[in-house]
């Protein structure tokens, strides 16, 4: 039996939960209809999600289409959940669209569309709602040429669309007029195909039938499907779609197993399983394993279980496996035999990172370290959340948006039993060394107790880009006790989590230039006390320089909406880099400041009557001009030595 991992895509509302119930129905996987409305859908189990009748987490449900296991993935629709379906995308052999026949092309739509022809995933269709007051056909699907696929084959035709007797009828190969027009469109990829038509000839059904589906899974065709989730028009011909026109998976059976970890479920228990997608060898209970990611030690464990739908217990390539026993497991884990190699493909996100910030703080104080440990938990299922522990109990938190943060907040509540505090978002800048500074203190042995039985003398200097803090020594190697040293490691780095504008400082090179201990008295916690002062002081010397993150951005707006737009960039500080007119209107590039996002995302649809579209990407950042933001300390400040001797 083959496999397809098969990804459902959408803008918020289309339709995609519902359709992922019905393509279950039809295929005999579930014996009742779910609907978001009622909160019962098989995708959808968190409380969360079914009251907000919204996808947060990517779900995973299994059925047969005759020799073919079909794990459908469906994903989140909303924008503050995109960090799900990047993950997704990463381990699917093809994807659903779903479009509303009423809407038509969203803006999201252009977003999800563009970045499946990136990443060349074969695609199908489905125009939902076609029962809906105000569907159309013939003028969504000319529109659907225009802005996302051109190469669209239309698989079924549909009556009466916009009314509740809708039906929808597929439309045959055997058919010669039908024949032509799918072999015009293909055509343009096919130089057979072509010389048939300019002879005059029309090739044979089954000819054409191949071409299409080498087509589609070289993500030059796109299959489409008109229907309705609801009443089921149409669904059996995705089906149909599925079978006949997308690829399976391929991997080597015999090579060592190789997987990938993109989501994470825990039972009432506590206890962790990781959704793991195999796409070389074979995974069984007993493996030895080996867990890796960017940035984090490699971790070893041994799979307990291993639960693959209608497989047993044995994970082969192209599986989707819920594993056992990887207590230290972490979503995009590349996972591995313990003897095993594999390259961790870091790529960045196609949609971005977070570059929203708040503050955490558990409501009572007695739950600081709960909280801490629920946030720590939430990260490993989403780890561009970028949780890091702050002074003070509270904690800093990374976010795409507010429905982000509301979720949050209503998980650590209902899920940890942790009310929690969320201070207002703001976009993370950083902090970086404008030259370079030095200090020193050494312990004062005149007195009968320094206020630290410890000498540290650090020079602070720039360092390359994309370096971030580096910490290195120019003492003698073994000068100090190898806890001492480490505690000044450990505590270099958490300092500069803080500059002297309250922003993580990145990109520079801090050096132990001077050290010492007095015998039996000092202890690591006078290293890890006095560092913060020095290291302070040096960076205070060198100064530095706040920068803000920026987006470059490629932009589709309709002709009338050019003027009204530039205006509202130019006002929110962007640069416009080309404007030029496209079938559509015009398309524009330029860069802007992350802290403008947002506002710009929710004045476009007002802009341009809710027909603009835009891709923003990660574009480095800049120095702020002016005087920079500064970000309130948590904590001691360490420039205040008498406050900072107070408190620690």
């Amino acid at each position: 039996m083959t496999t397809l991992n098969l990804g459902v895509l959408a803008h918020v509302d289309a339709g995609k939960t519902s359709l992922t119930e019905r393509l279950l129905f039809d295929a005999g996987a579930i014996r009742r209809l779910g609907s978001v409305d009622g909160g019962d859908t098989h995708t959808d189990t968190g409380d969360l999600e079914r009251r907000r009748g919204i996808t947060i987490r990517s779900a995973v449900a299994s059925f047969a289409l005759g020799g073919l296991t079909v794990n459908l993935v469906d994903t989140p629709g909303h924008t503050d959940f995109t960090a799900e379906v990047e993950r997704a995308l990463g381990v699917l052999d093809a994807a659903v669209l779903v479009l509303s026949a009423v809407e038509g092309v969203q803006a999201r739509t252009r977003v999800l569309a563009r970045t499946l022809r990136r990443r060349a995933v074969p695609t199908l269709l489905f125009v939902n709602k076609v029962d809906r007051t105000g569907a159309r056909d013939a003028e969504l699907l000319a529109s659907v040429r225009r802005r996302l696929f051109p190469g669209v084959v239309a698989l079924n035709a549909v009556d009466g669309i916009g009314t509740g007797d809708v039906r929808t009828t597929p439309r045959d190969l055997a058919d010669p007029l039908f024949r032509e027009v799918v072999a015009e469109i293909l055509a343009e990829h096919d130089d057979a195909l072509l010389a048939d038509l300019v002879d005059g000839r029309v090739p044979g059904a089954s000819r054409v039938r191949a071409a299409l589906r080498a087509q589609t899974a070289a993500a030059r065709a796109t299959p489409l499907v008109f229907g309705s989730a609801l009443n089921g028009q149409g669904t059996r011909d995705l089906l149909d779609a599925i079978a006949a026109y997308l690829p399976s998976t391929r991997g080597d059976a015999s090579a060592e197993p190789l997987g990938t970890v993109f989501a994470l479920e825990r039972n009432a228990s506590g206890e962790k399983t990781a959704l793991l997608r195999v796409f070389d060898g074979e995974l069984r209970a007993r493996d030895k394993v080996t867990l890796r990611s960017p940035g984090v030690l490699e971790r070893h464990a041994r799979v307990t279980s291993v639960q693959v739908a209608g497989a047993g217990r044995t994970a082969g390539p192209g599986d989707i496996a819920r594993v056992r026993g990887l207590a230290e497991a972490r979503v995009g884990d590349v996972v591995t035999t313990s003897g095993g190699v594999a390259t961790v493909n870091v790529e960045e996100p196609e949609f971005g990172r977070p570059t929203l910030e708040t503050v955490v703080r558990a409501r009572d104080a007695a739950d600081a370290s709960r909280l801490r440990a629920a946030l720590l938990r939430l990260a490993e299922e989403d780890p561009l959340i970028g949780v890091a522990p702050l002074p003070g109990g509270t904690t800093s938190l990374r976010l795409y948006g507010e429905v982000q943060k509301e979720v949050i907040a209503s998980t650590l509540r209902e899920t940890f039993g942790v009310p929690a505090e969320f201070e207002e978002s703001r976009v993370v800048h950083l902090e970086r060394p404008a030259g370079v500074g030095e200090a020193v203190e050494e312990m004062d042995w005149r007195r009968r107790r320094p206020d630290f039985w410890a000498t540290i003398g650090l020079r602070v200097e720039p360092g390359p880009s994309g370096s971030g803090v580096v910490f290195r020594r120019e003492t003698e190697l073994g000068a100090l006790p190898a806890a001492f040293d480490r505690a000044i490691a450990e505590t270099v780095h958490l300092t500069l989590e803080q500059g002297l504008h309250g922003w993580p400082v990145t990109d520079c090179a801090v050096t132990l230039t001077a050290s010492g201990f007095g015998g039996p008295v000092s202890t690591a916690a006078d290293f890890r006390g006095l560092t913060p002062m020095v290291l302070m002081r040096a960076l205070a010397r060198a100064g530095t320089r706040v920068y803000e993150p920026y987006r470059r951005f490629e932009l589709e707006i309709p002709e009338d909406a050019l003027s009204a737009v530039t205006a509202r960039l130019a006002a929110l500080g962007a640069e416009l880099r080309d404007a030029k007119p496209d079938p559509e209107g015009w398309r524009i590039e330029g860069e802007v400041p992350a802290r403008q996002v947002g506002a710009f995302e929710r004045e476009l649809p007002g802009l341009t009557g809710g027909d603009g579209v835009w891709w923003p990407r990660p574009s480095g950042d800049r120095p702020v001009p002016g005087r920079p933001p500064a970000r309130p300390r948590t904590g001691p400040d360490p420039l205040d030595r008498d406050a900072y001797l107070r408190e620690v």
